[in-house]
């Protein structure tokens, strides 16, 4: 996984509050200049109001030259033909925060196949994720989520498989297991099966 710079994806609908989605974008455009805020609609006009209110916020941050500088190189208000696409769009994405800002989140969450942590509806946005509901703050960032989750008590853990067959196993598998071995050209692991069908061990 790599952690950071800090990203949010927001995907809106009419039914969202532009202001509100501004001060989301801008609640991770102030972290870093290299930090990404991106607001997907199929809405224009709303992601017109967006930028209006994100002129309105943005001189009034204590962090105004660092989330200007992250909105101007990495932000981005994108329009869409619909909500799906749009979800086609942050999946490719795969962003650490996602705000699902539409009026029913529930009925659009199962699309969702690829992000760090998912903030669902109006009232979520996401620094409740970083201070007040509970889960892991150490988020995988720039795509990294199609193939890693939040960090855990599993990172730091190691596994080992333990692998055990019964006597009669082999039988009943084996044929299955050497053709396989066989479809990788790989003669050596077919006979290491079937030499156990073959014969008892001593």
């Amino acid at each position: 996984m790599i952690a950071g710079p800090s990203e949010i994806a927001i995907l809106a609908d009419a039914s969202a509050n532009p202001d509100w989605l501004a001060a989301d974008m801008l609640s991770q455009a102030e972290h870093d200049p290299m930090a990404a805020a991106i607001c997907v609609s199929p809405d224009a006009a709303l992601l017109d109001a967006v930028a209006e209110a994100l002129k309105k916020r943005l001189p009034g941050l204590p962090r105004k030259d660092i989330a200007a500088a992250s909105l101007r190189d990495f932000g981005a208000l994108v329009v869409v033909p619909d909500l799906d696409i749009g979800l086609d769009c942050i999946n490719t994405m795969a962003p650490e925060h996602f705000e699902l800002a539409v009026a029913d989140p529930w009925s659009l969450v199962g699309k969702v196949r690829h992000a760090g942590a998912v903030f669902m509806g109006h009232h979520c946005p996401e620094p409740v994720g970083d201070y007040f509901a509970g889960p892991n703050h150490v988020l995988p960032t720039m795509g990294t989520a199609r193939f890693s989750s939040a960090l855990s008590v599993a990172t730091f853990t190691k596994k080992t498989s333990l692998i055990a067959a019964a006597p009669g196993y082999l039988p009943a598998h084996g044929a299955a297991i050497a053709r396989l071995a066989r479809l990788e050209n790989l003669e050596a692991h077919a006979q290491s099966v079937e030499c156990r069908s073959k014969s008892k061990a001593r």
